[in-house]
């Protein structure tokens, strides 16, 4: 599917989302509420259970639309209105119960690091650059990095790369617990499309959701409320007919045949 922003192709239960917004796949009000469409339809499309992000050409996503911020200055209400928006698409995206994989082709810099660091997973090229160079322009991230990335890293790490705009490449990244894997240009997709099967492939979505959902909520929870959702999840799954099919196969030593069910 070919929208004006991006592109979406499903294979084999996963879908590829293309951010294609040239020449530098900014992230405009009008690109957001798009890729926010994009993945509210793949979390209801039944025949999709992992979905990776990348972007089109040379660029992941170079940041927001800088542009838009010159009609912004002046107004707090303005300000309020981009930052609101910036997060939703990181907070639906990190909300997403199907596992969803960042990956990073080329610069990932300002909201393209907060968007794929409210993905699941990351992987990047050696030669990707990912920063948060927000104070150069006398603002700050606000599409969730100041959050998300010291819960990725630490505080003292976030701090460090917010407060100089450092830009790492991959490999600085991957030390620095930003992304899991640093793969060649040429084996980017086809690394992501293996790991996205792998989180799929011999598994009911009926708990891979649910695995998701405990992991990513509970980040956010205290412990005990965390608890309490993985109980009730669990519980949940004895209720299906895919945990009866697991468990039977298990026990008679075959693989299982899951319906998702």
């Amino acid at each position: 599917m070919t929208n004006e922003f991006s592109n979406t192709t499903i294979e084999n239960g996963i879908a590829i989302v293309e951010v294609n917004h040239a020449p530098a796949n900014a992230l405009s009000s009008a690109c957001i509420t798009e890729l926010r469409s994009v993945f509210n339809n793949l979390s209801e499309d039944d025949s999709v259970s992992a979905i990776i992000l990348t972007g089109a050409g040379r660029f992941f996503i170079a940041g927001a639309d800088i542009k838009e911020f010159t009609d912004a200055l002046g107004s707090q209400e303005k300000g309020l209105e981009m930052a609101a928006l910036g997060q939703k698409i990181c907070d639906e995206i990190e909300a997403m119960k199907k596992p969803v994989i960042a990956a990073i082709n080329g610069p990932c810099l300002g909201g393209g690091l907060e968007v794929a660091l409210g993905c699941h997973y990351r992987i990047s090229t050696p030669s990707a650059i990912l920063g948060l160079p927000e104070l150069q322009l006398g603002l700050i991230p606000t599409f969730g990095g100041t959050q998300r990335l010291s819960r990725v890293t630490d505080t003292q790490t976030a701090l460090e790369l917010i407060l100089t705009s450092k830009q790492l490449n991959g490999e600085e990244a991957k030390e620095k617990g930003i992304v899991q894997l640093v793969v060649s240009s040429e084996s980017l997709l086809m690394t992501a499309k293996t790991i996205a099967k792998s989180f799929i492939e011999g598994k009911s979505m009926t708990s891979v959701t649910r695995a998701v959902e405990c992991v990513i909520q509970g980040a956010n929870e205290s412990l005990q409320d965390g608890l309490k959702r993985e109980r009730e999840r669990f519980s949940e799954l004895f209720l299906t007919a895919d945990a009866k099919e697991g468990v039977e196969a298990f026990v008679e030593k075959r693989k299982p045949v899951f319906k998702h069910l």
